[in-house]
């Protein structure tokens, strides 16, 4: 085997540095990361080997309350709200499941081993009931009943007031059963409190990764359903453990890459400008590049993305190199007062680096489909 791999997602490197720095952490421990993961997927639309996600983790020491599951979901949430807002993409919904309860469920069907149940379950929505049906019974050596039984639990979906009558009918009275579903209530319903119309319970969630211990789920956009979930996670209560304490923990991650590269690949996200670069100082000649560096170094101070012209080419030549770049603005300094050309109305005015400010829309870039 290899020495070294690429790491698969950012949970299981997170735990480690939890367990190497914990007596200098505060708990509960918050934290987020945006990096690179990568993974031997076959290459398919939704799907890479490299991507970029987001990750979301809260962890406790030796105990973490239940309310923490709905917290990250309502994190994810409110990002995927953001972005919404920000660049047009789809609402999202979140579906919520519970690891315990499933198990209970299981273990009331007489299935001795619910693990690879589990896994096999997780693969509902990509290769449908029929053949979930077969696996069932081919690999987890299930009867066709109880393989029918398996299924038609994993069907049952929506808002809570819908889904608790059909746990219920369902005659299951285990210990791991009614933690699960009392846990399952009390995080669909807060989340549902702040987003009432974008979570559900799902009892198809099953997240094919055996650290989950108890509330898992997944998110997904709504009419993008075809991409499979965009966000996904859970809780860990036995991932982060020296043999003495164990720091149980909730996370879930954004999969960045899915959600933008679609909407890029079909022109629905479109940037607004090449560049961030809002301001170019322009350079009159190499012997003052110094003033310009010192103008642009007030800009950036303030918040103003800026760069220094590359030459003291002609001024002709400088203006048509921030056109390219779709530079909204370039900056003239002279001893006579600065002055600065907006180069969509052609407008060229006195300005001061203290003080001068361009609009809060040409300080960032944004989604140009949706300013059509």
């Amino acid at each position: 085997p290899a020495a070294w791999g690429l790491h698969f997602d950012l949970t299981i490197p997170f735990a480690r540095y939890v367990l190497e720095n914990s007596s200098n952490l505060d708990f509960p421990f918050r934290r987020y990361q945006l990096q690179k993961a990568w993974r031997g997927e076959r290459p398919q639309e939704g799907r890479y080997r490299e991507f970029c996600q987001a990750d979301i983790d809260v962890v406790g020491d030796s105990e973490l309350p239940i309310h923490i599951d709905a917290e990250v979901v309502e994190v994810a949430l409110a990002a995927l709200r953001e972005l919404s807002t920000q660049i047009g993409t789809p609402e999202a919904l979140a579906r919520v499941n519970n690891r315990r309860l499933a198990a209970g469920v299981f273990e009331g069907l007489g299935i001795a081993d619910p693990a690879p149940v589990l896994r096999l379950t997780d693969k509902l929505a990509k290769i449908g009931s029929d053949q979930v049906l077969g696996l069932l019974v081919e690999e987890a050596g299930l009867s066709k009943d109880t393989a029918a039984s398996v299924i038609e639990f994993a069907q049952i979906s929506g808002p809570l007031d819908a889904v608790l009558p059909k746990l219920d009918a369902l005659g299951v009275e285990n210990e791991s059963f009614l933690l699960g579903r009392q846990q399952l209530v009390d995080v669909v319903s807060r989340i549902a409190k702040r987003f009432p119309d974008s979570v559900i319970a799902d009892m198809q969630i099953a997240r094919g990764l055996d650290y989950y211990t108890g509330t898992i789920f997944e998110l997904v956009l709504i009419g993008r359903e075809s991409l499979g979930s965009i966000s996904a996670g859970g809780r860990y209560d036995q991932l982060a453990s020296d043999g003495k304490r164990t720091y149980p923990g909730v996370g879930i991650s954004i999969g960045l890459s899915r959600i933008l590269t679609p909407m890029i690949a079909t022109g629905e996200l479109t940037a607004s400008r090449k560049v961030p670069t809002v301001v170019l100082v322009a350079v009159n000649d190499e012997e003052s590049r110094d003033q310009s560096e010192h103008v642009a170094s007030q800009l950036r101070d303030r918040g103003i993305a800026c760069e220094v012209s590359p030459s003291a080419a002609k001024f002709g030549k400088q203006i048509k190199y921030a056109e390219r770049r779709q530079i909204p603005y370039v900056w003239f300094v002279s001893p006579d007062g600065d002055e600065v050309k907006n180069l969509a109305s052609r407008e060229q005015s006195p300005a001061n680096a203290a003080t001068w400010t361009p609009s809060d829309a040409e300080l960032r870039i944004t989604n140009q489909k949706e300013q059509r």
